[in-house]
């Protein structure tokens, strides 16, 4: 016995010898499975994502195979350990380097909200100077949920219509953000 899941077809047209679909499940489906992240790791989130990268958990099968530690080569921006104050304004310029279209994910507490460090000079979440896509819980986040946060990116990659970055809503989120 097999216990493959197939999948149902997409909504399209067919027949004998072709299929077609909309241009925004193509550009899609080709974006999900070609994402390359850029990780901003400074502590121990990062070991996670090693850990993730590496053959037991193999982060490759999903189409992220290629880790890019340039922003003008990234579209996926993985945010992971404590951000000190004084980093905020670096992150920044990484996240602005980057090319349309991009996405960013806060690894563990620390990213998503400061973690246990309710300090002064650490930032209390990347949100409050980057817009965030997926929010990866944990202290550090294990390797299932880093992939789960990645399968989640997927997900809402696939389902974005190519024409989100140019709708008014969307210039209206980067103009909270104070980015052009």
């Amino acid at each position: 016995m097999s216990d493959i899941k197939l999948e149902n077809k997409p909504d399209g047209f067919e027949g004998p010898g072709f299929f077609a679909t909309s241009l925004d499940q193509i550009v899609g489906l080709a974006r999900k499975n070609s994402l390359w992240p850029l990780p901003f790791a400074t502590s121990c989130c990062g070991i996670e994502f090693m850990a993730t990268m590496a053959s037991t958990y193999d982060l490759a099968r999903f189409g992220t195979e290629r880790i890019s530690f340039s922003p003008r080569q990234a579209d996926v921006l993985l945010v992971m350990g404590t951000i000190a104050k004084k980093m905020g304004p670096i992150l920044r310029q990484v996240y602005e380097q980057m090319a349309e279209p991009k996405w960013v994910i806060a690894v563990g507490a620390c990213a998503s909200s400061g973690g246990i460090f309710d300090t002064y000079s650490v930032l209390q979440g990347i949100d409050r100077i980057l817009p965030v896509d997926v929010y990866v819980p944990g202290c550090p986040p294990r390797p299932e949920q880093i992939l789960d946060g990645i399968l989640r990116l997927q997900d809402l990659v696939h389902n974005e219509p190519l024409r989100r970055r140019n709708s008014p809503e969307y210039k209206a989120l980067l103009a909270k953000y104070e980015i052009e």
